[in-house]
């Protein structure tokens, strides 16, 4: 890590979500403060109560008497740090890292006391979506984005729709891709799983908007063939308990084995990738909530493991259809049950994916996305 560089305004990145939260907008916080750092920059992560700092972390945590929600409760506790620190915060570099920092100081920008040396955004996707259907935070937000000095996506699908939705951002956006987390073990190179019953593994909360009730729906209508001994293991927390709910009447009726593994910590992963065949996950729009980016897609194809989606959002920009996964549409779940027959029959197909996935997924890194977010050359992507 390079020593901070004098002359280079402090960054202050506040974020409602962070270590120990797990969850991508978490992931992403830590991994830019940890590769602005390793660039030379002096950074400090404001973040919920509950944060807490790793000791080989080359930054430090500082912990905001908030809970990290984006209720009023949290909106005004955090509005009451930024004044009181506004004196501090005129000579540094402002990191808004999500939506959460971004309602309070939409709020505070009318009373003109928070001035920061630069003031930069990350716009994950689904924020763009809520602020342009809500009249009122349109308007705040158009006021934020015309003011920042630089805002950055995790794809191009977010970059077109910040700029549909708000012009005014046109000129300053720049692309920082997500990337493995730094300490993510790459898996061996690919070795098929010969003579067993196929996994499919899905990895994220149980929330309609990730789509698990679609896959476990299209396997049940697989052929017989291919049905027989079939898993379907589904890892993540129960965010939704009616949703929850659904999904576990559906397993009992698919004559699948379905497994619900809750919760599994980052160092059990790589073994459950590898206990695994194919990589699902079927993400759709659900209101205004669309996935972004997911960087899971990213570790399981690391994990050298085929991907079955839905084209959907920033998803292609993760999965690259016909290289590392297969990609259809969200409306067609014929076609999602034939994207499975295909990858769980054809036992080449899943090693040329699988070994694609990890050459792609090791195509971008954390320090560039920094670099063009902070660096002082750097001039907008987009």
């Amino acid at each position: 890590m390079r020593a901070p560089s004098p002359g280079i305004p402090p960054i202050r990145l506040l974020t409602h979500e962070f270590f120990p939260q797990r969850g991508g907008i978490a992931t992403f916080a830590e991994e830019m403060a940890r590769a602005a750092a390793g660039l030379g920059h002096s950074v400090e992560v404001w973040a919920p109560e509950a944060g807490v700092s790793k000791p080989d972390w080359p930054f430090p945590v500082r912990s905001l008497p908030l809970a990290g929600t984006h209720n009023w409760g949290c909106q005004l506790r955090l509005a009451r740090v930024l004044l009181r620190e506004r004196r501090g915060l005129r000579q540094s570099t402002v990191y808004l890292a999500e939506p959460g920092p971004m309602l309070v100081w939409m709020l505070l920008q009318f009373a003109g006391a928070l001035r920061p040396r630069r003031l930069v955004l990350t716009l994950h996707g689904s924020e763009v979506l809520r602020f342009a259907h809500h009249p009122g935070r349109r308007r705040l937000a158009a006021r934020l984005f015309a003011r920042a000095d630089r805002i950055s996506t995790l794809t191009a699908y977010t970059a077109d729709l910040v700029q549909q939705h708000f012009p005014g951002a046109t000129g300053k956006m720049v692309l920082t891709p997500g990337a493995l987390r730094s300490d993510f073990v790459l898996a061996p190179p690919v070795r098929p799983r010969a003579n067993v019953c196929p996994v499919v593994l899905t990895v994220g909360r149980l929330h309609p908007r990730k789509g698990q009730l679609l896959t476990l729906q299209a396997l049940s209508r697989l052929p017989e063939p291919l049905r027989t001994g079939l898993e379907y293991r589904l890892v993540g927390t129960e965010a939704d308990p009616a949703y929850a709910r659904a999904l576990r009447a559906e397993a009992a009726r698919s004559g699948l084995r379905v497994s619900f593994l809750g919760d599994v910590p980052d160092a059990e992963l790589p073994a459950v990738y590898a206990g695994a065949d194919v990589f699902a996950l079927t993400s759709i729009q659900h209101g205004h909530s669309v996935e972004g980016f997911g960087l899971v897609y990213l570790e399981a194809s690391a994990q050298g493991l085929p991907v079955v989606a839905h084209a959907v959002g920033g998803v292609p920009e993760a999965v690259a259809d016909g290289r590392t996964g297969l990609l259809v549409p969200p409306d067609r779940p014929a076609d999602l049950t034939e994207a499975f027959v295909r990858v769980l029959a054809d036992g080449a197909l899943r090693r040329r994916l699988g070994a694609e996935g990890q050459r792609w997924a090791t195509r971008t890194s954390w320090a560039a996305s920094a670099a063009a977010l902070f660096g002082p050359g750097a001039g907008p992507a987009l």
